[in-house]
């Protein structure tokens, strides 16, 4: 099983990135997948995820601004993150298996996301 992360980078505050993960080796369309971000010095946060159920969840500080979906034919999830600001830098991963909001039973490698001031 592999999550693949995609999509990180270097934004102003205000901007826009769009996050993709695909997962391969195994389908997840009915798993809880979606986001964790860790800034440097800080506890893993929950940032988004589609559940069970597949309805949408999103952490507090992100709610409005960030998005999740996903393209199951293609085992793919998509983060689309606006409005960002700088304390949304963090690395950001994907994961699939998502319990307790920041466990989870598969990780991707992780993207850096970097929101300047």
């Amino acid at each position: 099983v592999q999550l693949q992360a995609y999509g990180g980078g270097l934004v102003q505050a205000g901007g826009s990135l769009r996050l993709s993960c695909v997962a391969s080796g195994r389908t997840f369309s009915n798993s809880n997948m979606g986001w964790i971000r860790q800034a440097p010095g800080k506890e893993r946060e929950f940032v988004a995820a589609f559940k069970l159920s597949s309805n949408t969840y999103y952490g507090d500080s992100v709610k409005g601004r960030f998005t999740t979906s996903r393209d199951n034919a293609k085992n793919t999830v998509y983060l689309q993150m606006n409005s960002l600001k700088p304390e949304d830098t963090a690395v950001y991963y994907c994961a699939a298996g998502i319990h307790g909001s920041t466990k989870a039973d598969y990780w991707g490698r992780g993207t850096q996301v970097t929101v300047s001031s």
